[in-house]
């Protein structure tokens, strides 16, 4: 079974940076896309970015050029790098792998920036 841990969330101030992780198990890492995902409250959950087993990359637009998503496979851990935040990145981030096309979610992990 696909079980997926993340961590880093927490309380910054505007500007600082953030490094989520987020552990795979119970499949083949190296297969399968892996990417972050966040709510904020009252919103639709919405793309971060992902990372397929090619290495390629998808950001949404408006964190391109401030966060940076990468997967160490030797690992089976995926970080995705925050830097220049914004209270607007405030939301709960979700780490997800699409696996033998079917998707897997982690349970969350809250980021609070403040002004």
């Amino acid at each position: 079974q696909v079980q997926l841990v993340e961590s880093g969330g927490g309380l910054v101030q505007a500007g600082g940076s953030l490094r989520l992780s987020c552990a795979a198990s119970g499949s083949i890492f190296s297969i399968g896309t892996m990417g972050w995902y966040r709510q904020a409250p009252g919103k639709q959950r919405e793309l971060v970015a992902t990372i397929n087993s090619g290495g390629v990359t998808n950001y949404g637009d408006s964190v391109k050029g401030r966060f940076t998503i990468s997967r160490d496979n030797a690992k089976n851990t995926v970080y995705l790098q925050m830097n220049a935040l914004r209270p607007e990145d405030t939301a709960v981030y979700y780490c997800k792998r699409t696996y033998f096309s079917i998707n897997y979610w982690g349970q969350g992990t809250q980021v609070t920036v403040s002004s």
